[in-house]
């Protein structure tokens, strides 16, 4: 076992709980402010501000649980063209190639996009709540999804005989 497949584990008994939790948080909150407005005729102050940031992390951890089992949304037309099975390995490494690069640069608007905020100092209106919070669920997603994105291209640059990020998935 891999430290990168330890460190994964830790990592998706964490994650799968918090988003658990938040999946289900937001949606109470949301029950709370319809039925609020519905029936007492008045919104729960500072409700979307709270909403919010959860909903970024919610999207940003389930988007990384997406990544790391590789479920996520693709549009492999390939396997429509042809069968042959080095044609998709190829398309398979350069997909993966152009996605790094794509995933690097997120992880440095990310990161760009955090130190912006703290120069400016930028809160919520109603609770203060430092921008921050949410975006840094931004840059986590995008480190993650950046590692992840490297672990296939290992496999995938290993081949076809040893693909562990299927069998690594189902565990």
């Amino acid at each position: 076992m891999t430290v990168f497949h330890k460190v994964d584990e830790v990592l998706v008994h964490i994650i799968r709980p918090v988003v658990i939790v938040i999946g289900l948080g937001v949606s109470l909150l949301l029950v709370v402010g319809i039925v609020s407005r519905a029936f007492l005729g008045e919104p729960v102050f500072g409700l979307e501000e709270i909403m919010l940031l959860s909903i970024m992390w919610f999207y940003m951890l389930g988007a990384t649980l997406a990544s790391r089992e590789n479920s996520h949304l693709k549009a492999d037309f390939l396997d429509v063209i042809t069968e042959n099975p080095a044609a998709h390995r190829v398309a398979a490494i350069a997909a993966t190639v152009i996605s790094i690069c794509a995933s690097l640069a997120f992880c440095y608007w990310a990161a760009d996009f955090i130190l912006f905020s703290l120069s400016r100092g930028q809160t919520t209106p109603v609770f203060g709540i430092p921008f921050w919070v949410s975006q840094l669920s931004i840059l986590v997603a995008a480190i993650l999804l950046t590692a992840y994105l490297i672990r296939n291209l290992v496999i995938e640059l290993r081949g076809p005989d040893r693909d562990v990020a299927s069998n690594e998935a189902e565990e």
